[in-house]
């Protein structure tokens, strides 16, 4: 007699990505840093709002497009180039009549 199948309940919240204002936390918080380091670079609070609501645009449309494109192109970076289009070798090509 086979044996039964066991199911184990699995909660949502565990597969949620982690979102502060419907944005993945470290590009929200990149840009919030970002604002306030443009606001200390330039004394204005409006250029500080403006450079914040920005990539916070930015990061909320990459956020709905895919939860995971910041970790996606994180772990790319370390890793190496397989192809590199300004390193080829140079090949000869001959054409000829049948």
């Amino acid at each position: 007699m086979p044996e039964q199948p066991i199911y184990r309940p699995v909660h949502k919240a565990l597969h949620r990505p982690l979102t502060v204002c419907g944005v993945d936390r470290r590009l929200f918080f990149l840009s919030l840093l970002m604002g306030g380091a443009t606001f200390n670079l330039f004394y204005s609070f409006w250029s500080g709002v403006l450079v914040f609501v920005g990539l916070y645009g930015f990061a909320l449309w990459a956020t709905n497009r895919d939860p995971d494109m910041l970790r996606i192109v994180i772990a790319s970076s370390g890793s190496r180039r397989r192809y590199d289009p300004g390193k080829h070798e140079r090949f000869d090509v001959e054409v000829g009549r049948w």
